[in-house]
């Protein structure tokens, strides 16, 4: 099923719980009690049909409505982009480290270098994780909010010409790691290597909340390179014609 504007917020969850990190995106709180979708998002100051697009393709891997997407605005896809960046930072990376710590804490001795090992695993990924995040928020989209200024302005300077031409969104998007594909070998470490433990329903939660991530991870990606990266081309191309026009 799609989600409509007319369907009730607390329905929206009971269907799919875990929809309920895409309202925290949206900065949207519990307790909206019987309001519709739109009525929860006209109250919280969110795009409506922004949110309709990505709940439903989060929920259903089927839907994705790439021409859709790109009719909204680069500020709104920017700032979802960043709020996604700040949710697993912030929330999601801290709550695993958690889980893995305290399954450290509470294990017999023989497994403390097996947990160990799995614990700098997990550090290196995080790392490598922040690192991406970092330039995405400090480059990338910065530099994406400045083609769209032009864009809208109708106009270009020398400066931003000569970005274009040495670092485009094309040379971002080769550049694009698959950080996400880096959980397949941590999720082995679990599934195949580590011995058996005593608290095994911690060592679930733990490769359930990585399988998470990872799918949260791939949609995270597509909406950037499917939908982001094409839209700044776009811009790009037209933008560096209208200079050359001039100057020629």
């Amino acid at each position: 099923m799609q989600f409509t504007r007319d369907i009730k917020m607390a329905d929206v969850i009971h269907i799919n719980y875990m929809l309920l990190t895409i309202l925290k995106r949206f900065n949207i709180p519990l307790g909206f009690g019987d309001k519709t979708i739109e009525k929860v998002c006209r109250s919280h100051d969110v795009n409506t049909d922004f949110f309709l697009e990505i709940i439903n393709s989060f929920h259903d891997k089927s839907y994705f409505p790439e021409q859709n997407l790109k009719a909204f605005s680069l500020e709104l896809i920017v700032k979802y982009l960043r709020n996604t960046h700040d949710y697993y930072m912030l929330e999601k990376i801290p709550e695993i480290e958690g889980y893995i710590e305290e399954l450290i804490q509470n294990c017999v001795t023989e497994n403390k270098p097996n947990l160990s090992m799995l614990k700098k695993f997990f550090t290196d990924y995080k790392q490598e994780l922040n690192e991406h995040i970092k330039k995405e928020d400090e480059m990338v989209l910065p530099y994406v909010l400045e083609i769209d200024k032009a864009y809208k302005n109708n106009t270009i300077d020398k400066p931003l010409y000569d970005k274009i031409k040495n670092y485009s969104i094309n040379d971002y998007e080769d550049e694009h790691e698959n950080v996400e594909d880096k959980l397949f070998d941590l999720k082995n470490i679990i599934i195949k290597y580590l011995p058996p433990l005593q608290n095994k329903n911690l060592c679930n939660t733990i490769l359930i909340e990585l399988f998470l991530l990872e799918r949260d991870l791939n949609d995270h990606s597509r909406i950037e390179d499917t939908v982001l990266v094409p839209k700044v081309d776009q811009m790009e191309q037209e933008l560096t014609k209208m200079y050359e026009s001039d100057q020629g």
